[in-house]
């Protein structure tokens, strides 16, 4: 998918289009965190596309982009309470209720783009226990938004090794990537994606970790001027919606938005690597410094790693157990 107009897009997303909202049976309203413009937002204006279309205009779906009505943190208690329809949030989110979405952060599980895919596919091994979990907090999962591996953001010079991170604060945005600062050395301090410019800007962490994609996506260059590529985790995103409005949707209107929901996964899924390779290319052109550490170097990293893993294990339970042996049996 080309990426939409953004003239265009943004009539769209804020319900310009009021005619078709106000002879709709269902509106769907969607939180999200980052602004439009960024892979995910095109992603749901896809998504909002087909469903509109192929409903007859009987569903209409407005898009709250940039962390309007909630932050990604409350995404999770917003769509789970009924205050809104659907939300994006990031997986990290639900921690706290369900331990084991952190497998995605296990530090270096998921190296490579073959076991990602695996991974995070409909109803996999991984994939599919954790969205059944998920459906007892309120909300159902209809799609993963895919946002790229795990980069380490910096100034002045790359974090070659955990020497390197030693005594800087660094910013997370989640409790399993936290653990693996501290097992590296350093003071991890959790920042939601929508504040982590200001906290760059003013100094309040010396590092941050974040997706490529969101270094574009929220002109990070601006304020950083070194990327470190450690792929340490994998990032994803998942697109919820309250679990009793799902269930009290009709048949036809739930099979339109599951159609819709399917493609925008694939979608979003195969356009993965030339998204993070024209990041990638758009923070050169910023400026930026792309550091790649050597063998050595990522072995460094990967020997500090132990404890993150036994700290999983202690706290994610059987279901945690669970998806690690499917993990690591890709």
């Amino acid at each position: 998918m080309k990426p939409m107009n953004w003239a265009l897009g943004a009539a769209l997303a804020l319900g310009l289009s009021t005619g078709i909202a106000n002879a709709a049976d269902t509106t769907l309203r969607i939180s999200l965190q980052l602004p439009l413009t960024s892979h995910l937002g095109q992603n749901l204006l896809l998504f909002k596309e087909e469903v509109e279309k192929n409903s007859k205009g009987e569903i209409a779906v407005e898009i709250y982009d940039s962390a309007q009505l909630y932050k990604d943190k409350e995404v999770p208690a917003a769509v789970g309470s009924g205050s809104i329809e659907m939300g994006v949030a990031s997986l990290t989110r639900f921690v706290g209720d369900i331990p084991a979405v952190d497998i995605f952060y296990q530090p270096f599980l998921f190296d490579t783009e073959e076991k990602v895919r695996a991974a995070t596919a409909p109803g996999s091994t991984v994939r599919g226990p954790l969205d059944e979990a998920i459906k007892e907090t309120g909300s159902t999962v209809l799609w993963w938004q895919a946002y790229g591996g795990a980069i380490m953001l910096s100034k002045g010079a790359p974090i070659k090794t955990p020497e390197d991170l030693k005594g800087k604060k660094v910013r997370v945005f989640g409790k399993t990537l936290g653990d693996f600062v501290t097992a590296a050395g350093g003071a991890p301090t959790l920042i939601s994606g929508s504040e982590q410019y200001l906290a760059y800007q003013r100094g309040t962490v010396d590092v941050g970790m974040t997706g490529m994609s969101g270094v574009k996506s929220r002109k990070l260059w601006e304020v950083m001027d070194t990327v470190t590529v450690t792929n340490n985790a994998d990032i994803e995103f998942l697109v919820l919606i309250n679990t009793d409005f799902w269930n009290g949707l009709p048949d036809g209107h739930k099979a339109v938005i599951e159609a819709a929901a399917l493609k925008a996964d694939k979608e979003v899924r195969d356009r993965m690597s030339e998204i993070e390779a024209g990041a990638f290319e758009e923070a050169k052109e910023n400026g930026m410094t792309i550091y790649t550490p050597t063998a050595e170097e990522m072995a460094a990293w990967k020997a500090v790693s132990q404890p993150v893993y036994d700290a999983y294990v202690e706290k994610a339970g059987d279901l945690g157990k669970t998806v690690l042996d499917a993990a690591n049996n890709l």
